[in-house]
């Protein structure tokens, strides 16, 4: 079969040229062209958009049966909760994170426990060998692992041995490193990775097999390759954490099946990754004695409250003071100071700044401001809050204190964990006489001098 002549299309407005140019002859823009394969013209070029007609009718969308999907489980019970419930037939899945992190361990355990309960699965690998993997299920004591294996990395006969074998669920790692006969360009190049990533959830929506991606990740964390590759899927999954930590977070930042932004916490042991049942401990430092520039968020990650140490630490600084954060908003953490000096009267132009979430946990919610600014003026000060002190709301530019969101939960949980003081939002104020926050003594505020002055009357 002779290969088919490829063309270069531009990003920007689609026009094509038969050869790679610097510059879109059509546009103008620098840098847009990319290695396509043109569609075949379909009833002999009378009518190109033949091909793209639907075989089923038009129908009225209150007419369409609408059904739950069904779900396997992993037997993982943070990967489930993650992916929604479990795995969804002819579902497609991209999971990234840094080197080293996990993917592979989690996804062998994942299949592992897959053909244990008699689904099928397959894992084509195309950076390791088939005894590298078998090694590493060695580790993991998958001893006796019928996980069916295929090193391979180009696109057709993958796509062949899919058809043949038909797994229920099947593991590509990594896309970046398959390749398709039908272009020029070499592996983890943009026309490769799309085109490949294309041609693979084709193939899942067409034999209900669910397929999971593994990407890698660029310096700044995000998925390689084109932006598109997020589109085409039906769930995008992070990894997040430090290689030095044992601890480990997927985070889902898009599910059709399931909540965007829930959370698994897993705990990276000699038998792999095993899911954190009570995460909130693995996030709070086990000091002694109340320290200073130390307070508790509740934070709120899908459906599941989190509480999370967040810690500042203020030092005298040189004419240009720093402002660093490591798991927040640093632009955030600018504003906050803003607000702080002008609305609280603590100034700390003049100071060097360090903020930092313990364990690695990455905050991107407003509800963390007043917690932030509490752990600030700790520091700043010289003086630890009251033990089992808890905070969370947003604070404005004006200096009010917003509510957050779900808050009752926040302080249930909150409550579950032993934690006695709150300084919340008053419109997170609970009614009174609620049983399940029996022992947690809540300040409502309105503003941030409000929250200050209860903290002095505490400390």
């Amino acid at each position: 079969m002779a290969k088919e002549k490829t063309v270069y299309s531009c990003t920007e407005c689609g026009g094509s040229s038969p050869r790679w140019l610097g510059k879109c002859p059509h546009c103008e823009a620098w840098n847009t062209l990319v290695e396509t394969v043109p569609d075949a013209p379909a009833g002999g070029g009378k009518n190109r958009f033949a091909a793209l007609a639907k075989s089923t009718p038009v129908t009225v969308l209150a007419d369409i049966e609408a059904t739950e999907v069904s779900r396997a489980p992993t037997g993982i019970d943070e990967l489930d909760r993650v992916l929604g419930g479990g795995i969804v037939e002819g579902g497609v899945v991209l999971i990234g994170g840094d080197p080293g992190i996990g993917k592979s361990t989690l996804l062998l355990q994942a299949l592992d426990n897959l053909e244990r309960a008699q689904i099928p699965t397959l894992y084509v690998t195309g950076e390791e060998s088939g005894a590298q993997v078998a090694l590493r299920s060695r580790r993991l004591g998958l001893d006796h692992s019928q996980v069916k294996v295929l090193a391979e990395i180009n696109l057709e006969k993958i796509l062949a041995t899919l058809a043949n074998t038909r797994p229920a669920v099947a593991v590509i790692d990594s896309i970046q490193t398959v390749y398709s006969d039908q272009l020029t360009s070499a592996p983890g190049s943009v026309a490769q990775v799309r085109e490949c990533a294309a041609h693979l959830t084709r193939a899942a929506k067409a034999s209900g097999t669910c397929i999971v991606l593994v990407g890698h990740v660029t310096k700044e964390g995000a998925l390689a390759g084109p932006r598109v590759l997020e589109h085409m899927v039906d769930t995008v999954l992070y990894f997040e954490g430090d290689t030095h930590s044992s601890f480990r977070l997927v985070r889902a930042i898009k599910n059709r099946f399931g909540a965007v932004n829930e959370i698994g916490v897993f705990a990276m042991t000699e038998r792999g990754l095993k899911g954190v049942a009570n995460p909130s401990a693995i996030f709070l430092s086990q000091h002694t004695e109340p320290v200073p520039g130390s307070c508790v968020l509740v934070t709120l990650e899908g459906t599941r409250p989190l509480l999370v140490e967040i810690q500042a630490l203020v030092d005298t600084g040189g004419p240009s003071p720093r402002r660093l954060s490591v798991g927040l908003d640093r632009d955030r953490l600018a504003m906050l100071l803003a607000v702080l000096h002008r609305h609280a009267g603590v100034a700390c132009y003049d100071q060097d700044v360090f903020v930092n979430a313990v364990g690695g946990v990455r905050i991107s919610e407003p509800a963390a401001d007043l917690s932030v600014m509490l752990a600030i003026t700790s520091s700043l000060r010289g003086r630890a809050l009251p033990k089992g002190f808890i905070a969370f709301g947003e604070v404005g530019l004006a200096g009010e204190v917003r509510p957050a969101p779900r808050g009752q939960e926040r302080l249930r949980e909150a409550a579950k964990l032993g934690f006695s003081v709150a300084v919340v939002p008053r419109a997170n104020a609970p009614k009174k006489g609620s049983r399940d926050l029996e022992g947690l003594t809540i300040h409502p505020v309105d503003r941030i001098e409000e929250a200050m002055e209860v903290v002095r009357s505490l400390a």
